[in-house]
């Protein structure tokens, strides 16, 4: 059927990437409000809406103000103007701000009582004993760090740093007997710790103050020659998104070091404020900082939410926690041979964390150590602050061997990491690029070069996820090790596309974007199409962080009126609508929120039978498709494939965790009465193992009870 007749392209067909992301939000929130997760789980989860929320307005946000501020007119997937979508935002976060609240004061506040872990919510709650406790605390460890700021004619409205915590305040001054009222503030030290312990309360009690309301009690101490009229904290988000004109950038390194000092001046976006705060000091901060009143919220408790992770770090509150889990050996590299010799004997399928990432540090470990390596090639995009893997490097180039690193300077907020890392591997001999003119290089590959008795052989390592050991633990990826020819020599042809512009004729196995990925996507899609309209075997399942290309989901659409069944694992954004008749009613979308943030890109072709697997780096997103270098690799050894085949389909049967898109719009989670419980997440912990188990006769007995999700 023609496309005009079922209207794929139709924006009404669509959802606004944006208030996609929101609905995302709420479904961590939900997390926070459910009742079945440890208490401190839902404060973790509290605060990662926090700092999403943060992002979102620093970036998205705030790009959409540009788009105004420039009278970009062009819609969006969904049909929707920039303006309005700045006024669907704001009314649906202002609804988010409000529920995030209501969680925190309503449910975790008094589920934290009950506990015995009081938040002091006030200052003017303290007993007689906490308050010397705290202005003394305030006198030795507070008051050295401050820097008080008075307004008045010599003195201009000072500037506030992005994400800043503040106290505004109305002074009067003592010998003046006229009303005139003066602004001051001072900000909330982010070198201090913000939870302050108080000493211990009656029958063991633990209770807490936060920073700020020491400070407010105190704040007359900084201003000794004025009254006090009101005093009240304040927090603004800034416009962070810059954009570079890369063409006409003489060095990138220097003019991106620009670029991040002016990230803390931006446009002011946002401005959070303390709902009781006077209004006349409100009045000051909307004019002095151009707020519209749409962009002002009115906060009903603590300012910040994302001090809830550093409440979630208190000692003495496991048993509030879900149980940790210790990521697993992999069979395959259970055993006295190096890395190389284990690659050699066949691919290697990584799960993370599941399994632990131990594998690519040590490949990148052992080949800076082995002397018959000549040569590694690795793309950076986020690495931790201590990364090992980059200590690898400089020790490889340290001794002789070729190393050229990739380090993606353009990594939002990696910025200033990266540009650090970056200069280290310089000083040590490495060969640094910093990434391609108008594209991010957002694959994740590593190539070692090692000669061998019968010649030179290539490993590689390609991945789901970033280099980086510390998010390894937390963030769920995949990756290959192998020591395919033809992989090898695709990978060469990689790095030397990033390094000297030289693309080769063919390539062998890898498909990369802006170059013929996306072409890739919709030809393979197209197929599962034309399978179900003859007749024979078409399904698709996929996994991936965002689903928001026009292209890709029309064709999808078009799949699923032809009778292609299609599974979907989205854990963020969608603008896809699902199960919609006539449109998407062969599509299914799931959302899994867990402990672990999803983030594996997979893709599951049925092609009649000769089933293909792919996985990369890739979203099915247009940034990732056509501004990016992307890399998508096939899993072919037939028991890796099952493997990875498993992997979607235990995520499509979870039931605890995995919220179903529904036709609306909206995200449901499935009626677990009377079903077995399949919680994914925790089944792959199992699964790791009893894996490493089997491989192991004297591996410790672990209890994997703790991994069974029971009944809510």
């Amino acid at each position: 059927m023609a496309e005009t007749e079922n209207n794929y392209t139709n924006p009404a067909n669509y959802v606004n990437r944006e208030l996609s992301w929101l609905e995302f939000n709420y479904r961590i929130l939900n997390e926070a409000r459910d009742k079945t997760n440890p208490l401190f789980e839902r404060l973790k989860f509290l605060s990662i809406t926090e700092s999403n929320l943060d992002e979102f307005f620093m970036v998205r946000v705030a790009s959409l103000k540009d788009q105004v501020h420039a009278k970009y007119k062009k819609p969006d997937i969904a049909g929707l103007r920039a303006e309005e979508q700045l006024e669907l935002i704001s009314k649906k976060t202002h609804d988010l701000v409000n529920q995030q609240y209501i969680t925190y004061g309503r449910s975790l506040l008094p589920a934290m009582r009950q506990l015995g872990l009081w938040v002091v919510c006030a200052h003017e709650d303290l007993t007689e004993e906490e308050q010397r406790f705290v202005d003394e605390f305030f006198r030795q460890d507070v008051y050295p760090v401050l820097t008080p700021m008075a307004v008045d004619s010599s003195r201009p409205f000072p500037l506030i740093r992005n994400k800043s915590l503040n106290i505004a305040a109305l002074v009067q001054k003592k010998d003046n007997d006229k009303e005139d009222l003066e602004f001051a503030m001072v900000q909330v030290p982010s070198v201090l710790p913000r939870i302050v312990e108080l000493p211990e309360g009656k029958d063991g009690e633990r209770r807490v103050i936060l920073l700020e309301e020491i400070i407010e009690r105190n704040i007359h101490e900084l201003f000794l020659n004025y009254h006090i009229v009101s005093a009240h904290p304040f927090r603004i988000m800034r416009n962070a998104d810059f954009t570079l004109d890369e063409d006409e950038v003489e060095d990138l390194l220097e003019e991106i070091k620009k670029q991040l000092k002016k990230r803390q001046w931006g446009e002011v976006i946002r401005l959070e404020v303390e709902n009781r705060m006077d209004k006349r000091l409100l009045k000051i901060l909307k004019k002095e900082l151009s707020v519209g009143s749409e962009d002002i919220y009115e906060i009903d408790g603590p300012l910040d939410l994302t001090f809830l992770m550093k409440m979630y770090g208190m000692e003495g509150f496991d048993y509030l926690k879900a149980p940790s889990y210790t990521p697993q050996p992999v069979p395959e590299l259970m055993n006295d041979d190096d890395i190389f010799t284990n690659i050699q004997k066949g691919d290697i399928l990584l799960h993370h964390p599941y399994q632990t990432f131990d594998p690519v540090v040590d490949f990148v470990r052992q080949a800076a150590r082995d002397p018959n390596v000549l040569a590694i090639k690795q793309t950076l995009y986020r690495v931790s602050g201590h990364s090992p893997i980059v200590a690898a490097l400089a020790e490889a180039a340290d001794n002789g061997k070729q190393v050229s690193v990739l380090v993606e300077l353009k990594a939002r907020f990696d910025e200033e990491n990266n540009i650090n890392w970056a200069n280290k591997l310089e000083k040590v001999g490495c060969h640094v690029i910093y990434g391609l003119v108008g594209l991010k290089t957002h694959c994740k590959i590593t190539l070692v070069v090692r000669k061998e008795e019968d010649g030179i052989r290539r490993y590689v390592h390609l991945g789901t996820g970033n280099y980086n050991d510390s998010t390894a633990k937390l963030y769920t990826d995949c990756g290959l090790m192998t020591c395919n020819p033809k992989i090898g020599q695709d990978a060469t042809a990689v790095f030397n596309m990033l390094s000297g512009y030289s693309e080769p004729p063919t390539w062998n196995k890898l498909s990369l974007a802006p170059l013929w990925l996306r072409s890739k996507f919709v030809k393979m899609i197209r197929r599962e199409t034309e399978h179900a309209r003859a007749g024979h075997k078409a399904h698709i399942m996929a996994k991936m962080n965002s689903l928001c290309d026009k292209e890709i989901i029309s064709n999808l659409y078009e799949a699923s009126c032809a009778g292609v069944k299609i599974e979907l694992v989205v854990r963020g954004i969608c603008c896809l609508k699902a199960g919609v008749p006539g449109l998407s009613e062969n599509i299914c979308v799931h959302s899994i929120i867990g402990n672990f943030l999803e983030h594996a890109r997979i893709f599951y072709f049925e092609n009649d039978g000769s089933q293909e697997v792919f996985m990369g780096s890739a979203d099915w997103m247009p940034r990732n498709l056509d501004k990016r270098v992307e890399i998508l690799f096939p899993v072919e050894d037939p028991e890796l494939k099952q493997k990875v085949i498993h992997i979607l389909k235990v995520q499509l049967k979870d039931n605890v965790k995995a919220h179903i898109l529904q036709p609306d719009g909206s995200y449901e989670k499935i009626d677990k009465r009377g079903k077995a419980l399949v919680l994914a997440q925790n089944q792959f912990c199992l699964e790791a193992v009893e894996m490493a188990k089997q491989h192991e006769e004297k591996w410790d007995i672990y209890d994997t009870r703790r991994f069974t999700p029971s009944e809510p």
